[in-house]
C-alpha cells in the first residue's frame, strides 16, 4: 500500500513540469493575442484622428460678420497679372528720434506752436522753486536724425510655404513627393504649377494653379506628406513677400517741445514738485507763456525721451 502511494506522488512529479509548461505556453499565447490586439487599436486610432482632423479641415463655422459701407475711392492698371493673385497692403514707418535729457536739464511742450517759439525767443527766464530764484534758459531741442520708409506686403493666394520636410529622399524625388502630396482634393490640395525644394532648408513653397486651394490647406497648421505608404506631417504657413521702399534719413525740429537748462543747483529736491512749479511758470502768459500739455525733469539721473514724426 506505501508502495503504490509512493508511485502515485512520483508519477504527479513527474507530470507536474508538463503542466507548468503547457501553462506558461498558454499565459505566453495570451499575451502574443493582447499585444496583437493593442496594435490593431493603436492603429484604428491614429486613423480615427486622421480621419477627424480632415474633417475638421473641411469643416467651417459661419459667423456674422457686420457689413462695413465701403466707398469706391480710386482705379489702378495693374502692372502685371500676379497683383490679382495678391492680397497686398502697404504703411510708413518713422522711427522715433531719441534725445538724452541729461541732468540739470527739463523738456517741456506747450499745447500751441506759437507759445513755444515765443519762449525760445526769450531766452532766459526767472522761475521761482520755492525760495530759490533759478534762471533757466530756454532752447529748441537738439535732435538727431531719424529715418522713415514704406513696408509693402504681399500675401499670396496661390502660393503656400512648407517646412519641416523630412531629409529622407533625394532632391527630385521629394520635389515629386510634395507634388503628388499636394495634388490630392481630398485632402484639400489642388493642381500643382510647381515645387521650389530647398533640401538644406528641409523647405518648399508650391505654387498651385488655381486660387483658393492655399486658402483651404492653410486652414490648418500642417499637411500630410506621403512618403513610400507613410504618412508625415509637414509645416504649412502663407507665403508672404515684404518690400522696403523710400528709405529716407529725416532731420526735424520740435516746434512744440522747450528745452529747459541751468537746474543743475536743484538736485536735491523733488523732481515732481520741480515740475510743477515750472508748470505753473510758464502757464502764465506774463512769462511768455501758454497752455503747458507735459514737462519732464532730469535732476538726479539722466532720462531718453522720444520724439515722434
Amino acid at each position: 500500500m506505501a508502495a503504490d502511494e509512493n508511485n502515485e506522488k512520483q508519477v504527479l512529479k513527474e507530470d507536474w513540469p508538463d503542466e507548468e509548461f503547457m501553462k506558461d505556453k498558454q499565459t505566453k499565447e495570451l499575451l502574443d493575442d493582447m499585444l496583437s490586439e493593442n496594435i490593431d487599436l493603436k492603429l484604428e486610432i491614429q486613423k480615427l484622428r486622421e480621419e477627424l482632423q480632415e474633417t475638421a479641415g473641411n469643416s467651417q463655422i459661419k459667423e456674422d460678420i457686420p457689413e462695413p459701407k465701403m466707398k469706391f475711392t480710386s482705379l489702378e492698371n495693374p502692372e502685371n497679372e500676379s497683383q490679382f493673385l495678391n492680397i497686398s497692403c502697404s504703411f510708413q514707418v518713422s522711427s522715433p528720434v531719441p534725445y538724452e535729457l541729461q541732468r540739470g536739464e527739463a523738456l517741456i511742450t506747450f499745447e500751441e506752436e506759437e507759445v513755444a517759439q515765443n519762449v525760445i525767443r526769450m531766452g532766459k527766464h526767472c522761475v521761482h522753486i520755492k525760495d530759490i530764484a533759478v534762471e533757466v534758459m530756454a532752447k529748441a531741442v537738439p535732435l538727431k536724425s531719424g529715418v522713415r520708409f514704406q513696408v509693402h506686403v504681399e500675401v499670396s493666394k496661390v502660393k503656400i510655404n512648407v517646412a519641416e520636410i523630412p531629409d529622407e529622399l533625394p532632391e527630385n524625388q521629394m520635389r515629386d513627393k510634395l507634388e503628388l502630396s499636394f495634388c490630392k482634393s481630398r485632402n484639400g490640395g489642388g493642381e500643382v504649377e510647381c515645387v521650389e525644394y530647398d533640401k538644406q532648408a528641409r523647405s518648399a513653397v508650391v505654387t498651385f494653379v488655381e486660387s483658393g486651394v492655399a486658402e483651404r490647406i492653410l486652414k490648418n497648421k500642417d499637411y500630410p506628406l506621403y512618403i513610400n505608404q507613410d504618412c508625415r506631417r509637414v509645416a504649412v504657413s502663407p507665403y508672404v513677400e515684404t518690400h522696403l521702399k523710400k528709405f529716407q534719413v529725416f532731420s526735424g525740429i520740435s516746434k512744440r517741445t522747450v528745452l529747459l537748462t541751468g537746474m543743475g543747483d536743484l538736485d536735491m529736491m523733488d523732481e515732481e514738485t520741480v515740475e510743477d512749479l515750472i508748470g505753473i511758470h510758464f502757464q502764465r502768459e506774463k512769462n511768455g507763456g501758454g497752455e503747458v500739455d507735459t514737462i519732464k525733469c532730469s535732476l538726479h539721473q539722466p532720462y531718453v525721451a522720444y520724439f515722434q514724426e
